[in-house]
């Protein structure tokens, strides 16, 4: 496995995983490669970074759930970036290939962040092709097949696989997103892109279950899923991804980075959820198919 990104297992080989469900958290990495050069302190950097949520979901491998992290930060490269989102204000030259704007170069958080919150540069300094292209090829594209991996691993033993977009959110809304800042967030927003990344079922079982535990949760809304979840998903042959955003106010003290007395309660709750998925979706609708000898 390329030491960019890092799959947890738990008990089972990963082509035998216990259930149809992968989990994946792209943005909890903080290991800074050491070609960032950024002019951003650490500390400032890791203001991007969904702190905890790889740690939030690690028990889930015991159940035989496999979980995907990254190991670098989101802004060094961003995985749930399509490769073609390309911010040109950061480009010392024109980009040779395709681009796509996403809308996020606008606010300097495409591929490849400019900024931080309040428009804060990470550079003094424009990059040039060969170093996108070195991030994309060293840190992105692993990732990317790494998780496409583990959901074949599983549609191939199930026949259905479900991925969960593991993600978290500041607690209050910002103007970038929102358009209006420090308005309380829910506490968890899932994400399937208007319905078309997962089975309706699925995304409601979560919001009910959740709801059931005294969650508020809001579907689509600001967060509707970005690439990982469109790239990976095609319910009509049975892949289903959900992009699921925990408030942090939920489990940390987001000024210091460090963990609450709310974290082992979350988390506890989380893997209330992974058990009833598993019950739910896993055994109850599919049937395990031979392994090939």
């Amino acid at each position: 496995m390329d030491p960019t990104v890092l799959v947890i297992f738990g008990p089972r080989p990963p082509e035998a995983p216990a259930f149809p469900i992968v989990l994946d958290s792209p943005h909890s990495g903080f290991r800074m490669p050491p070609d960032f050069g950024a002019v951003a302190t650490v500390q400032e950097l890791r203001d991007g970074e969904d702190a905890f949520i790889d740690e939030l979901y690690l028990p889930a491998a015991k159940m035989g759930i496999p979980l995907l992290t990254a190991q670098f930060p989101r802004t060094y490269i961003d995985p749930n970036r399509h490769t073609a989102d390309i911010d040109p204000h950061l480009m010392a030259e024109p980009w040779p290939h395709k681009t796509m704007d996403s809308g996020k170069a606008a606010i300097g958080k495409a591929l490849v962040w400019r900024t931080l919150d309040k428009g804060k540069p990470i550079y003094n300094r424009k990059l040039g092709v060969a170093e996108v292209m070195g991030r994309i090829e060293r840190y992105h594209q692993p990732y990317h097949d790494a998780l496409w991996e583990l959901m074949a691993n599983a549609h191939t033993r199930f026949g259905v696989v479900y991925h969960i977009n593991c993600h978290s959110m500041g607690p209050n809304s910002s103007v970038e997103i929102e358009g209006v800042d420090d308005q309380p967030r829910p506490d968890f927003v899932l994400g399937d892109r208007d319905g078309t990344t997962c089975e309706p079922a699925f995304t409601n079982y979560i919001a009910k279950f959740l709801q059931g535990l005294g969650y508020t949760v809001a579907i689509n809304n600001p967060f509707k899923g970005v690439e990982l979840v469109r790239a990976f998903s095609d319910p009509s042959a049975g892949r289903h991804s959900l992009q699921l955003e925990v408030n942090k106010r939920l489990y940390m003290h987001t000024e210091r980075i460090e963990k609450h007395e709310g974290f082992a309660k979350l988390q506890g709750h989380l893997m209330q959820l992974m058990h009833v998925l598993g019950e739910r979706f896993g055994y109850a609708q599919t049937m395990i198919r031979p392994r090939r000898s």
